[in-house]
């Protein structure tokens, strides 16, 4: 009985400790992998608006969210909105959205756009596409065709559509749909929640 009521002590001990050098080691921890995060935020943001200086983080609009994923045909979500700043004026917004229909997964990219609705450039923050067909989405040949574009949708050349037409990717139609998917998630988001005539 005593061997048992030891080995239970000693478990719990080793618990004990072990819980509070997990909580020590988050502590210490939690500052700096916020901070990184924040920078990589940053950066995605300084990437899709170049000429922006800063950027502030706005509340999503939920319900301007869930209507661009419907008016879009698209499945997807609105992950992070920011105001691009050139000292203390508006110049547009980053949207970064996430399309679930990539051959890999998710494929997140952040949006830039301006005050009037045209796209400025577009950041690939995660994608896991097939090497050598999907993941050359990450090649400025394919993504630029998005930046300085003015239109209320993009489409797939290939797909018919209606607005400003995407060469697809050869090999790779289904990561094309998903990038575009999610562009166009950024810009119904616009749309619906920042396009009013108060920000043309």
């Amino acid at each position: 009985m005593n061997k048992i009521l030891k080995n239970t002590l000693i478990l719990t001990a080793i618990t004990v400790i072990s819980g509070l050098a997990l909580g020590l080691v988050y502590e210490v921890t939690k500052e700096p992998i916020a901070k990184a995060q924040a920078a990589e935020k940053q950066e995605a943001c300084a990437l899709a608006f170049p000429e922006a200086d800063s950027f502030e983080s706005m509340e999503i609009d939920k319900e301007a969210a869930s209507q661009a994923v419907k008016e879009m045909g698209v499945n997807a979500t609105v992950d992070e909105v920011y105001s691009a700043k050139m000292g203390d004026s508006e110049v547009g917004y980053v949207i970064t959205t996430t399309d679930k229909d990539g051959y890999g997964g998710d494929v997140q990219i952040s949006v830039g756009v301006m005050k009037d609705g045209s796209v400025n450039a577009i950041s690939i923050l995660s994608l896991n596409e097939t090497a050598g067909l999907g993941m050359r989405a990450k090649e400025p040949k394919f993504y630029n065709q998005y930046a300085e574009k003015k239109t209320d949708r993009f489409y797939v050349s290939k797909d018919g559509g209606e607005g400003q037409a995407i060469d697809a990717l050869s090999g790779a139609t289904i990561t094309s749909r998903a990038v575009t998917g999610a562009v166009n998630t950024a810009l119904g988001y616009y749309q619906n929640a920042l396009g009013g005539s108060g920000n043309e």
